[in-house]
């Protein structure tokens, strides 16, 4: 494995773009956070998700480049929605008690503009903290300021 994935990056080095080496830089450096930090998932070193979190909000923060365009050069939209996601679920597992986890249940999102410039934010705040689901809402923001997206999201609770 590791002589095949040598070849592979050699052969992209050697014949890829400059954009196509700083994408490639980019989830390498996603990879290696993970790898040294020892963290269970790949998803938020790879899109290098800057998260803040208190009891009633969550932020999360990612660069804008073209690992994450769809072929209009613009945010991908599952994209948007998977920081989304992430965001609201982060924030609804942060209010619950050790022993509980919650999970997407629902998730609505409205595109509202494109998602373009250098950073894409993401925010997430309780609507309703029940016994059996979390109602979150969600409100993505590219950084001129403007709002590119607004979803709610519906979580179960479960044991973990």
């Amino acid at each position: 494995m590791k002589q095949e994935l040598r070849h592979l990056l050699e052969d992209c080095i050697e014949n890829g773009s400059e954009t196509d080496l700083e994408s490639l830089a980019s989830i390498l450096r996603g990879v290696q956070q993970k790898i040294d930090k020892n963290s269970d998932t790949y998803i938020g070193h790879l899109l290098h998700m800057d998260r803040k979190m208190d009891k009633n909000t969550c932020e999360i923060t990612i660069p804008i480049n073209p690992i994450i365009h769809n072929n209009l050069d613009i945010v991908h939209g599952g994209i948007t929605a998977t920081v989304l996601d992430t965001a609201m679920g982060s924030l609804a597992n942060y209010v619950l008690p050790e022993g509980l986890g919650a999970v997407t249940n629902q998730l609505n999102i409205h595109y509202i503009a494109p998602g373009i410039g250098d950073i894409l934010s993401c925010k997430a705040d309780i609507i309703h903290h029940g016994t059996k689901t979390i109602v979150v809402s969600g409100t993505a923001y590219r950084n001129d300021g403007k709002k590119i997206a607004y979803a709610t999201g519906t979580f179960f609770i479960i044991n973990k």
